[in-house]
This record gives C-alpha cells, sequence and structure tokens, in this order.
C-alpha cells in the first residue's frame, strides 16, 4: 500500500480534535444542566432508553447496547437510578434467569420535567445553524461513524 498524502492525514487530524472538543463543550452543557437535577448524562441515557423499551423494559444488555457512551458498570448505574425510585427491576416472567428494568412514573415524570431545559439547552449550543446545516452535519457525523 501507497503512502497517503500529508495534507490529507492533517486534515483528518483536525476533523478528530474538532470533533473531540465539539462534543466536549457540548456535553459539558448537558453536565452542567444535569447535575441541577443530580442526574449524569449516562443516567438521563438510560432512562430515555427505558422510556422508549415501553411496559416490557429492558435487560441490562439492551441498556448497555442502547447507551451514547459504553458504560462497563450498566449495573451499578441502574442501581442509583432504582435507588432513586426513577427505575425497578423485576425477574422475567418466563426466564427467571433474565432481569427487566423498566422506568417508573417519578422517573417519566423527571424526563417531563427535563423536557423543556433539555431543548432550551439544545437551542443554545446549536440554535444558531441552519436546519439544512443541522441535518447535513448529523449525515456527516453518521458517515464519520461509518453509519452514512
Amino acid at each position: 500500500m501507497g503512502r497517503r498524502n500529508g495534507k490529507r492525514i492533517a486534515l483528518e487530524q483536525e476533523v478528530y480534535i474538532a470533533l473531540l472538543r465539539t462534543a466536549g463543550d457540548l456535553e459539558r452543557g448537558a453536565v452542567e444542566l444535569l447535575k441541577a437535577f443530580d442526574m449524569s448524562p449516562a443516567q438521563y441515557n438510560v432512562l430515555r432508553i427505558l422510556r422508549g423499551a415501553g411496559p416490557d423494559g429492558a435487560t441490562c444488555g439492551n441498556v448497555s447496547g442502547r447507551l451514547l457512551r459504553h458504560d462497563p458498570d450498566v449495573t451499578r448505574l441502574l442501581d442509583r437510578l432504582e435507588k432513586r425510585g426513577l427505575v425497578s427491576r423485576s425477574r422475567d416472567a418466563l426466564d427467571r434467569r433474565v432481569v427487566r428494568t423498566r422506568i417508573t412514573e417519578a422517573g417519566l415524570k423527571l424526563l417531563a420535567e427535563l423536557a423543556e431545559p433539555v431543548e432550551e439547552l439544545h437551542r443554545r449550543q446549536l440554535g444558531h445553524l441552519s436546519e439544512a446545516s443541522l441535518a447535513a452535519l448529523r449525515d456527516l457525523a453518521d458517515s464519520a461513524r461509518g453509519q452514512g
């Protein structure tokens, strides 16, 4: 295989750094917002996953596979949310080895309470971009992850 163009390599590195900086800036805003609700971004992500799972809930493996960021200790995340009454866990009726986690009414209420502040955060962070720019940015991000 031949050598790759040095300019291309430098540009790829610049893009990589720009994406990391952007992700870090966006995440810092979410961390600050969620801190006021005694939540981490991972806990918020879990609640959203479980809301989407519906009444059947999800297994620990299902939740783990859908997290935005890999967390090696999903069980601990679920423990914290259960302790706060935001999720409940129970053994599957058909297979007692399987534990299903479901969002509780308190968890749904917290997500509803967070909806407007999260929307406002996204408006502050990305509202200056046009719809076309947002769609292009989403598509480019998907493509960079090999999903476009």
